[in-house]
């Protein structure tokens, strides 16, 4: 039994999905860009610059705070956070401390089966600071990124491992792109992860002093951070020496260890002030209730429908329901009446096949509807399983053609005339009369043969369980 428990919080930044950044006009989508070519003299904090807040920005905040279940406040207002780093052109944050836009919500969350609710404190505003590269002999700053508008989302410290804080995050993710708020892409930086462990006796309720290790960029990184984290402070407690103050680390995925950074920050080294350039920001209940009216239908209550309306497994139902895109496809794919052969088509076929050519859904020709399509000719019998996965599925991945387009041109309609398969069934038994005796002397592969030889002379288009029935029937 485990003598020490971990207590861990979660800050999770997402990049809000906007045509502009928070406070100015700039592109808000700067990967992939040269660096300092996506900058204004506001987003680059020029002497007398003034900030216009993004509608848009704000909105999303708001639905991504519904999605989470917080209270979305009708006041609110930004803030200065003051600190000096070398990408943050104002040499202060503006982001929102004692009067956010929302608070106190909830995610559930699924664990080996088990379910948990984590609590979250707030979900806020911000803009992000740019990207510094460390080089050889100095620091490279590219202030691109400076000005992207952000969502904060800061768990209450509920979670107590480090899988509890990966399935969070992963959900969170989920939760945003499916009410359009963030696309949370981690590959282009969008997504990052602050992570806030500490360790305490078993069945003690006291919160003790935490590292908070900044700037994860994965889930992998996230979990194994945590999990080294962990040890580190039992291994404290078991030599007597726990520790005894806040520190603030940083993780070396290199080395798979946390390095300190420096003792962690309060509010009061923060100097928070209201931002006097921008006016407090207000919104109706008439208009909450509007957007709460917009929020669709989240991940986990997705997944249970999968499961029971599908009747796929609960790993399926996951798989399906995090991405917003997939989930579309899969359900539209599914309406052909075969969920579990839409599972296996899309979640197995076609998506290992983009992820085999470096592609992903959205570069698809295969239209969701030629998919559905596509399993209803199976599920007539008038193509073959064989001849879906192989030649038609090749085709239609290649040029975006509906499956009876390619059906009818390349002559592939599977062979369901008993009477023809019965012709053939008795010309390969008078060719082949070796085998023939070979299966009455008991040799069962000799089955096997028999079946090629008659998809062989039919050019795989005879039907494969009426070539059996029929084979069987003759040989008894």
């Amino acid at each position: 039994m485990n003598k020490y428990e971990a207590v861990i919080g979660l800050e999770i930044h997402a990049q809000i999905s906007t045509k502009t950044k928070l406070f100015c006009g700039c592109d808000n989508d700067s990967f992939g860009k040269d660096p300092n070519t996506n900058v204004c003299p506001i987003c680059m904090g020029f002497p007398g610059m003034l900030p216009v807040p993004n509608k848009l920005a704000i909105e999303k905040g708001r639905s991504g705070a519904l999605a989470l279940k917080c209270t979305v406040k009708n006041f609110s207002k930004f803030d200065r956070k003051n600190y000096f780093y070398p990408d943050l052109p104002n040499g202060f944050q503006i982001s929102q401390y004692d009067e956010p836009i929302s608070e106190k919500g909830e995610v559930e969350i699924e664990v080996n089966g088990e379910s948990k609710i984590i609590r979250i404190t707030r979900l806020h505003l911000e803009n992000d600071a740019g990207k510094l590269t460390h080089v050889a002999g100095g620091s490279l700053v590219d202030f691109n990124r400076a000005g992207t508008p952000l969502m904060e989302i800061v768990s209450d410290p509920d979670l107590r491992s480090a899988e509890e804080a990966s399935a969070y995050a992963k959900m969170i993710q989920s939760i945003v792109r499916t009410v359009g708020a963030s696309e949370a892409d981690m590959e282009k930086g969008m997504m990052r992860f602050d992570a806030s462990v500490s360790t305490r006796p078993m069945g003690e309720d006291k919160l003790y002093p935490r590292a908070e290790i900044k700037n994860l960029n994965s889930f992998k990184a996230l979990e194994a951070a945590i999990q080294y984290e962990i040890k580190r402070q039992t291994k404290l407690w078991e030599e007597g020496t726990p520790m005894d103050h806040e520190i603030t680390v940083g993780w070396l995925d290199d080395e798979q260890k946390t390095k300190l950074m420096r003792t962690k920050e309060n509010a009061a080294d923060y100097r928070y002030f209201p931002e006097p350039d921008i006016p407090p920001l207000t919104i109706t209940d008439k208009r909450i209730q509007e957007l709460q009216t917009q929020i669709p239908e989240l991940p986990l209550a997705k997944r249970h429908r999968f499961v029971k309306e599908y009747g796929i497994s609960s790993i399926e139902a996951i798989f399906f329901s995090e991405d917003p895109e997939l989930s579309q496809y899969f359900e539209t794919a599914a309406t052909a009446g075969d969920p579990k052969g839409a599972a296996s088509f899309v979640g197995t076929i076609l998506i290992g096949r983009l992820k085999n050519e470096g592609k992903t859904l959205s570069d698809c020709l295969i239209k969701p509807e030629h998919m559905a399509e596509l399993l209803t000719l199976i599920k007539s019998g008038d193509i073959s399983n064989n001849t879906a996965k192989t030649t038609v599925f090749d085709t239609m991945f290649e040029t975006g053609e509906s499956p009876q387009t390619i059906v009818d041109r390349e002559g592939l309609k599977q062979v369901s005339d008993t009477g023809a398969i019965e012709t053939l069934v008795d010309e390969v038994l008078i060719a082949h009369p070796g085998p023939v005796e070979d299966f009455k002397n008991g040799k069962e592969q000799a089955m096997g043969f028999l079946v090629g030889q008659i998809m062989k002379a039919s050019k795989g288009q005879a039907n494969p369980q009426m070539v059996n029935d029929l084979l069987r029937k003759k040989l008894s």
